[in-house]
């Protein structure tokens, strides 16, 4: 069984990986012929959480509104993925005064 930081920490690194894949792309944008990056995630059977890899998009073209979610998206998962690592030492700072 997978420790909840492990599980949070690929959450954060995919939401790393989307926000990089996003900036470039805007970054980008104005070359002609780019065809943009997207970071695909899929769930990680053995010891959980996600694994994040980049594609390209079979089409040339960036769309800034998409872009501007995708960021969005990225700053909110990994705002919850820190969310859950503080909470998981809360916890076991919590527990720790019990024990002791």
């Amino acid at each position: 069984m997978a420790s909840i930081s492990s599980i949070a920490q690929s959450g954060l690194q995919a939401a790393q990986m989307r926000l990089d894949a996003s900036a470039n792309n805007i970054a980008n944008m104005n070359t002609p012929g780019y065809r943009r990056f997207r970071a695909e995630q899929a769930e990680v059977a053995g010891p959980a959480g996600v694994n994040a890899t980049m594609q390209r998009e079979p089409q040339a073209g960036v769309a800034l509104e998409q872009e501007v979610v995708d960021q969005m998206t990225a700053t909110y998962a990994f705002k919850a993925n820190l969310q859950t690592l503080q909470t998981e030492d809360r916890m076991l700072g919590a527990l720790l005064n019990v024990r002791a």
